[in-house]
């Protein structure tokens, strides 16, 4: 069976989203790009998460097809600080308002359409929602039309998840292998469906620009790090190997965007103990900018951009640079890895959830901790051009392997094995609702008594 755009309405539920005020990591990447993805297939498409307070409530973009819902407003009025200030507050709001207006507004209307509604939440601070949802679904006799699936992108706050309600009602799916090897581990059994980017991010930045931006850097090593300031980034192991760079005679630049967290101050300090200057400038808003600014503090080792900074501008950054650190030591999917894959870069990966990474081929990879293995690749990718050049090369063809419609018929694929899960009646091409399949016990075979 095939799920028709035209037949389906999908409702995206995350905390982050595409406002500047919501976006702290790869959650507010993800759901920027599969909203706009469905959207663009022809899908109606609803994304509900905590918004800027400043601006409208509701919006409507790509052709009316995707609706912005932007909710806790009120809340993030008092919290300027961006989307997780004041969270607890937001979820308790979200869990007690957000799933009646849901059902309301888009899934009855839908429903009474002859549509079939999807309902995919995002992280562990949707989850209690999921189980409102699907009860007063249930409620209202419109549980059986009504696909849901929940996401995990990271393990973040498991231990708050009721997994047993959460199970349920929902399929529980997640963005790689490594992430489902971590959920065995909580007895979980999600299905996998990667991560993507959209099919335009897969573009050469302006080649001047990126000539500019490295004769600005005028180093013999230019890195790029962009993250969370957190242990899982690894950002002590980039920060050694840039310091044992210098050390060895070699000029650094090292280009970097962290977040908001205390422990950033912990990683400046840590440069500077590994004699490297450091000097910290909010982010421009130009390629232009980008490059003065890197011209400007040409004689600093480390430049630390203190503010957002734009998609056009990381782009460069990551065409420009000798290589990308995206070294982490936890990363449940690498989004990063991927954009700059697409943006003609050379991402440095850890082995974690970056299942699109293969060794010396698209990207280059880090098998451990050690600052010095780190040292060896950047050091490598100066001595072998020709080996970084096939890397990029080949990394832009993998990127176009993930882009979001190729993701997305994925998805839909996993969206009939949930209905049928859920004995959920999705509505066909012809219009008719197809039969459910009859679920039966599967006899298990008895378990062997341990031996002494």
């Amino acid at each position: 069976m095939t799920i028709a755009p035209q037949q389906t309405v999908f409702v995206l539920l995350s905390f982050e989203g595409p406002d500047v005020y919501s976006q702290t990591g790869g959650l507010g990447v993800r759901v920027t790009g599969l909203s706009r993805a469905l959207a663009q297939l022809g899908f109606e498409t609803h994304l509900y998460f905590i918004g800027d307070p400043d601006l409208p409530g509701e919006e409507s973009l790509e052709k009316g097809r995707l609706h912005l819902h932007r909710w806790c407003q009120w809340i993030s009025s008092h919290h300027r600080a961006g989307v997780y200030d004041g969270e607890e507050g937001k979820l308790r709001d979200w869990n007690r308002s957000l799933p009646p207006a849901l059902i309301d507004a888009v899934i009855a209307p839908a429903l009474e359409g002859g549509r079939n509604v999807v309902v995919m939440g995002e992280e562990w601070q949707t989850a209690w929602s999921m189980n409102l949802i699907s009860d007063s679904l249930h409620y209202r006799g419109l549980r059986d039309r009504v696909v849901m699936l929940w996401n995990a992108n990271n393990t973040f706050s498991f231990w708050r998840i009721n997994w047993g309600a959460l199970g349920y009602v929902s399929t529980i799916t997640t963005v790689s292998r490594y992430m489902r090897f971590k959920m065995w581990d909580q007895g979980l059994s999600p299905v996998v469906i990667s991560n993507g980017i959209p099919r335009d991010s897969i573009a050469d930045p302006d080649p001047a620009a990126v000539s500019a931006l490295r004769a600005a850097a005028g180093a013999d090593h230019f890195g790029f790090k962009i993250g969370r300031f957190d242990p899982d980034k690894r950002w002590m192991m980039a920060i050694a190997a840039a310091g044992q760079l210098k050390r060895s005679g070699g000029s650094v630049k090292l280009l970097v965007r962290g977040g908001r967290e205390a422990y950033g101050e912990e990683v400046l300090g840590f440069a500077r103990v590994q004699g490297l200057t450091v000097r910290s400038a909010r982010a421009p808003q130009s390629n232009e900018a980008l490059i003065d600014l890197v011209r400007t503090h040409r004689d600093s080792d480390v430049i630390q951009l203190t503010s957002y900074l734009h998609g056009e501008q990381v782009m460069l950054a990551y065409a420009a640079a000798d290589a990308v650190l995206a070294n982490s030591g936890h990363e449940p999917f690498g989004l990063v890895g991927l954009e700059v894959m697409a943006a003609g870069g050379l991402a440095i990966t850890g082995s974690t959830g970056e299942d699109y990474a293969d060794a010396m081929q698209n990207a280059l990879v880090v098998e451990t901790d050690d600052p010095i293995e780190l040292f060896t690749l950047l050091r490598l990718v100066k001595e072998r051009p020709a080996l970084a050049a096939a890397i990029r090369k080949r990394g832009r063809v993998t990127a176009k392997d993930f882009v979001w419609d190729k993701v997305i018929d994925h998805l839909l694929l996993r969206v009939e094995l949930a209905a049928s899960q859920q004995s959920v009646r999705l509505v066909g091409p012809d219009g008719r609702r197809v039969a459910v399949p009859e679920r039966r016990r599967v006899p298990r075979k008895p378990r062997a008594k341990a031996t002494k």
